[in-house]
């Protein structure tokens, strides 16, 4: 068997707020809690677990998500609709923009918890 990931751990405030925010954007299901879970699973079996700590135990992540051109649309059009400030970079030096790195498209936006979401539509280097 080769090794695959097959899930993390997303530490947020609200564990059921912050799994219904990315589901939402990325049009994923919100799966039943596990224990102090809630889970969030991408199509290829990547389960990303949220579980709530106290703010300060937080530390921001990154997440990056590998879309279709469709999800990306579907995906752009609820962060701009929310007012989810968005960025064609991970440092937020170019706000308001998506990028085109790789002939694709991309954006990052931050998450309930600061966490750093990105969402493209090409791999990087592909």
């Amino acid at each position: 068997m080769s090794v695959q990931l097959n899930h993390t751990i997303v530490f947020c405030r609200d564990n059921r707020k912050s799994a219904a925010f990315l589901a939402n954007i990325l049009g994923l299901e919100v799966g039943p809690a596990w224990g102090p879970f809630v889970p969030v699973s991408t199509a290829n079996g990547v389960t990303l677990d949220f579980a709530a700590l106290p703010e300060g135990a937080i530390a921001a992540q990154h997440y990056a998500f590998l879309v279709s051109e469709a999800e990306f649309d579907s995906a752009f059009e609820k962060i701009r609709s929310a007012g989810i400030p968005y960025f064609a970079d991970p440092h937020g030096k170019r706000p308001g923009e998506i990028n085109h790195n790789d002939g694709g498209r991309g954006v990052y936006f931050p998450d309930p918890d600061g966490h750093g979401m990105e969402i493209i539509t090409r791999p990087y280097g592909g």
